[in-house]
């Protein structure tokens, strides 16, 4: 088979790998449909994030979808042929985390794509992938792969959103509007908030924002104080999903956040000041949020019934061949929104 494998910073290949047969209970998938994620390009342009370095060759790759090729000894719910989306997220299942219901806090985690540990994990960027037959979520025969493939950052701002609490009637401000961002918009909207402000340091993507039902944009690099009003008496917003990973966003939520609001820091960056006097007068709840568990059968289902509809966010579909280039186009916000690969 083929796959995308990251050797060092800007060294991307796609290489000829073994192909593994499934033990039991588990199914090998025959990948078809991947999505290019923020964590992919800082593998690509920077070599890792933080202190997450690539170290050894390893397959990129965690948004996919396919179909059955083989179920091995065990495998019940799934046939040969099956449309699936494929939960990246492996826990172990049995540390202290999981067995309280906290499986994306895992102690022994192995997520697709990931060189958190060493031996690295390889993603799912390859024609062919062997997981956990529960990993495997099964679609309706006539879903588009295209679609499903977007399960995995949704279920990430599905698992945003429960850390938020209750949406209807909320006035919510995005930090942030690229895809993550935007799903937290469609969530929030499909969730019933009645008021959503995004936010962005380029016009291009805010302009999708509002076609997607954003009530209003700011694009904070041309306009630096238009979050300036919002913070009258106190703050205007309920929520804040803070998709940046920027300190200065974070500080700039924390101004229009109203009193009692809850903030969630969605996006991941280095280390950030925040101004502990307002977040204390404020009685503001900050909260970090991490990966999904549930969350990701969820995110399937709410694409297959049509409920959230992210095809707009899809820019381009390439070819795996041209893998460096789909990489390069992902990484230009001013051409792209979501680049997916076709495996």
């Amino acid at each position: 088979m083929r796959a995308i494998v990251i050797h060092a910073a800007r060294d991307l290949r796609v290489e000829d790998q073994v192909t593994a047969s499934p033990g039991r209970g588990e199914v090998a998938v025959r990948i078809r449909q991947g999505g290019i994620c923020g964590s992919d390009l800082h593998y690509y342009l920077h070599g890792g994030f933080g202190v997450v370095r690539v170290r050894q060759p390893m397959v990129l790759g965690h948004e996919i979808a396919g179909e059955i090729l083989v179920t091995g000894d065990g495998v019940m719910g799934l046939a040969v042929g099956d449309k699936v989306a494929v939960n990246p997220s492996r826990p172990c299942g049995a540390c202290r985390y999981c067995l309280a219901g906290q499986a994306q806090h895992c102690l022994d985690m192995r997520f697709y794509g990931s060189a958190m540990r060493m031996p690295h994990v390889d993603g799912g960027f390859r024609q062919q992938l062997v997981c956990d037959a529960a990993q495997a979520v099964k679609l309706p025969a006539d879903m588009d792969l295209r679609r499903a493939a977007f399960a995995e950052p949704l279920a990430v701002c599905l698992h945003a959103a429960r850390q938020a609490g209750p949406l209807m009637g909320a006035r919510v401000l995005i930090t942030g509007a690229g895809p993550i961002g935007m799903l937290c918009l469609l969530v929030a909207r499909h969730a019933g908030a009645r008021q959503v402000v995004m936010t962005d340091l380029t016009p291009r993507p805010l302009a999708l924002a509002r076609e997607l039902g954003a009530d209003a944009t700011h694009d904070l690099r041309a306009e630096p104080e238009a979050l300036a009003p919002y913070g009258a008496d106190k703050g205007s917003f309920d929520v804040v999903f803070e998709c940046a990973g920027s300190g200065l966003a974070l500080a700039g939520a924390i101004a229009a956040a109203r009193p009692g609001a809850t903030i969630v820091q969605v996006g991941i960056g280095g280390d950030a000041s925040v101004p502990l006097n307002t977040l204390v007068a404020k009685e503001i709840t900050l909260r970090g949020t991490f990966r999904f568990h549930e969350e990701f059968a969820l995110a399937v289902d709410a694409l297959a019934r049509g409920a959230i509809d992210p095809m707009r966010l899809l820019t381009e579909v390439v070819p795996m061949e041209d893998a460096v280039a789909a990489f390069d186009l992902a990484a230009d916000r001013a051409r792209a929104m979501k680049v997916q690969l076709a495996l």
